[in-house]
């Protein structure tokens, strides 16, 4: 969970990734921050997420995108 959230804040350093809870529904993350945080994903922890995994339930909190990442890794 803590290289998420140090992977969300290279993003927005200014967001308080602990509590945040819409990222996509508020406008924090648009569609360039989520091309990079699925790369950066990729990188960290050999995760690949599928385009249909690309919704906003799934990247609305950093707590929706570590189980995102436990999910995919367990498949």
């Amino acid at each position: 969970m803590e290289k998420v959230i140090e992977i969300l804040t290279d993003l927005h350093p200014e967001v308080d990734f602990n509590t945040a809870e819409d990222l996509i529904d508020d406008g924090v993350l648009d569609s360039l921050d989520i091309v990079s945080l699925v790369a950066a994903i990729d990188t960290e922890f050999g995760v690949v997420i599928p385009a249909e995994e690309i919704v906003p339930e799934n990247f609305n909190s950093a707590n929706a995108i570590f189980e995102l990442i436990t999910r995919l890794d367990e498949e």
